[in-house]
């Protein structure tokens, strides 16, 4: 018999060269201050994320890293009531320092 009573937190693992990226709010302030709305930004073809989980084959990215990558790149999936998305390393663009 299950006990259904217990909540077990959801977890994703990826496997091989695929990753787990949390998209960070495409809202953006500007260097003066000013914040731009996410429809201001949705044609933007990039977008950027922390990396959740890393597959035993995807080199190059660590958990915690601001990475970039193309919008329509990878799958999106909701979690425990949160949006990521599962990407191959090969779509990450780029890792962001700031």
């Amino acid at each position: 018999m299950i006990d259904e009573s217990r909540s077990v937190e959801p977890t994703l693992e990826p496997l091989d060269e695929f990753v787990v990226v949390q998209p960070l709010s495409d809202e953006s302030e500007t260097r003066a201050g000013l914040i731009l709305p996410a429809s201001a930004t949705e044609a933007a073809p990039c977008r950027t994320g922390i990396v959740t989980e890393v597959g035993t084959d995807a080199d190059g990215v660590d958990v915690g890293d601001k990475v970039l990558y193309p919008r329509e790149a990878g799958y999106d999936v909701r979690l425990g009531g949160i949006d990521v998305k599962i990407l191959k390393r090969e779509e990450i663009i780029a890792r962001i320092h700031d």
